[in-house]
């Protein structure tokens, strides 16, 4: 058996849109941040991950995540940034730019939230179709700690995309696994090859960004 490699991987969630505030579904749209509301929070953030040295970026690649990365001033001269699509948000399909009060009498829309959001949305995703493609991510993430080196990634990315990584390592339910604007979790993980060439990651432990004694897990 391959000996396993150890990755900490910091997750941040983008800072606060007009969206957020309305509560309106963003899924895919390319929606930017909201100034001067999203201020505080992205400077919580940068301070937050000032000392940090990261050995690659990877940034979903809408407007929001770009903009919150570009405030973090995380990335430094010759670190590998990548541009990610597979980080987006989840599809929301039909919901994009709607609040609750215009789904909750939809027959679709109550089976989709009964159903902890596995159901597939009108025109959109299911939480199984985003899982796949952070499955494909993840096992790219693996590929670059074993050629290039690569030990503490931070990772740009939205609500979703972090609720279902929470999902995966700190086996959570769907409810449980929010984060705010501009804040995320911290992974020490393990990452255990087979003899196939694929593996298995395992949490060691987890806690919040920014720090929170609170939440450290």
């Amino acid at each position: 058996m391959a000996t396993g490699l150890d990755v900490e991987l910091v997750a941040v969630r983008h800072g606060i849109t007009s969206w957020n505030l309305e509560r309106r579904y963003q899924g895919q749209r390319d929606i930017p941040l909201l100034f001067p509301d999203a201020e505080a929070g992205l400077l919580a953030l940068r301070d937050a991950l000032a000392s940090e040295r990261f050995d690659a970026i990877h940034a979903s690649d809408l407007g929001r995540c770009q903009e919150t990365l570009a405030w973090s001033q995380a990335a430094r001269p010759g670190m590998p940034v990548y541009r990610e699509p597979r980080l987006r948000e989840l599809d929301f399909g039909e919901y994009e730019g709607k609040v609750y009060d215009e789904l909750k009498e939809l027959p679709h829309y109550r089976a989709w939230i009964d159903s902890a959001g596995e159901l597939q949305i009108p025109g959109g995703e299911s939480s199984g179709q985003l899982r796949e493609r952070l499955d494909g991510w993840l096992e790219e993430v693996a590929q670059q700690a074993r050629e290039q080196g690569h030990r503490k990634v931070l990772v740009v990315t939205h609500g979703g995309v972090i609720r279902e990584l929470r999902r995966r390592f700190e086996t959570l339910d769907f409810w449980a696994g929010i984060v705010h604007q501009a804040q995320g979790r911290r992974w020490q993980l393990t990452y255990q090859p087979n003899d196939a060439g694929k593996g298995e990651w395992q949490c060691n432990c987890s806690s919040a960004v920014p720090a929170q004694a609170s939440e450290t897990q």
